[in-house]
């Protein structure tokens, strides 16, 4: 399954449309893979990749245009994310839209002199565990941020890792338990504000998290 409409930022297509529930269905469905690509270039190489691998994806793109994150010649691997930028102090893991979002919030935390690593963790399913552990250890805290429900979704995925095999402080972005609502085309951004799915949001989680483990 390749579906669009994926997160908030479907806004004029109305609440009904927009899927923020989708993660936490199909990543508890036994043997259904999960993908959530950053741009096109991803989009085009995880469709190469799943139409050669037997059995069920779910692989789940944005209604809006992206900026491109990554170049021609980025390999992509189920189950293994792609580190976009190291850092030692925070780690930012994000999926789709969300990516640039965590970019921009690393560009700006950088003039802070906060150093954060990011991670485009388009694997949710199967998870890269390894890489996650990887960077609790060296970074000593995670911010998670995904277009979906924070119930079950993407950023409670790595929180299951992160218990699991080395606990470190966490804040998870998304909708905070609440139903998708309409936005003009012109007003997504608003509406990402609204629900606190931004860069500013991400760069402050990463400062209060490193406010608690100092």
């Amino acid at each position: 399954m390749v579906v669009s409409h994926g997160g908030l930022s479907v806004g004029a297509d109305g609440g009904s449309h927009q899927q923020i529930e989708d993660i936490a269905i199909m990543r508890v469905i036994p043997n259904v893979k999960v993908l959530i690509p950053a741009d096109t270039v991803a989009v085009s190489k995880l469709t190469w990749i799943i139409s050669q691998v037997y059995g069920p994806f779910y692989m789940r793109m944005a209604r809006s245009k992206t900026p491109l994150i990554h170049s021609e010649s980025q390999e992509f691997e189920i189950g293994k994310g792609i580190v976009l930028r190291d850092g030692s102090d925070c780690t930012i893991a994000a999926c789709g839209i969300t990516v640039q979002m965590a970019l921009e919030a690393a560009d700006s935390l950088k003039q802070e002199g906060i150093s954060c690593r990011v991670i485009d963790m388009f694997s949710i399913k199967p998870i890269d565990s390894s890489l996650i552990e990887k960077a609790a250890r060296e970074t000593g805290g995670i911010v998670t941020c995904e277009e979906h429900n924070v119930m079950a979704g993407f950023g409670s995925a790595v929180s299951e890792v992160v218990t699991e095999t080395y606990p470190v402080p966490m804040r998870r972005i998304g909708v905070q338990d609440k139903f998708g609502e309409s936005a003009r085309d012109n007003e997504v951004p608003l509406l990402l504000q609204k629900h606190s799915i931004t860069s500013i949001n991400i760069a402050n989680s990463v400062k209060d998290i490193r406010s608690k483990i100092r």
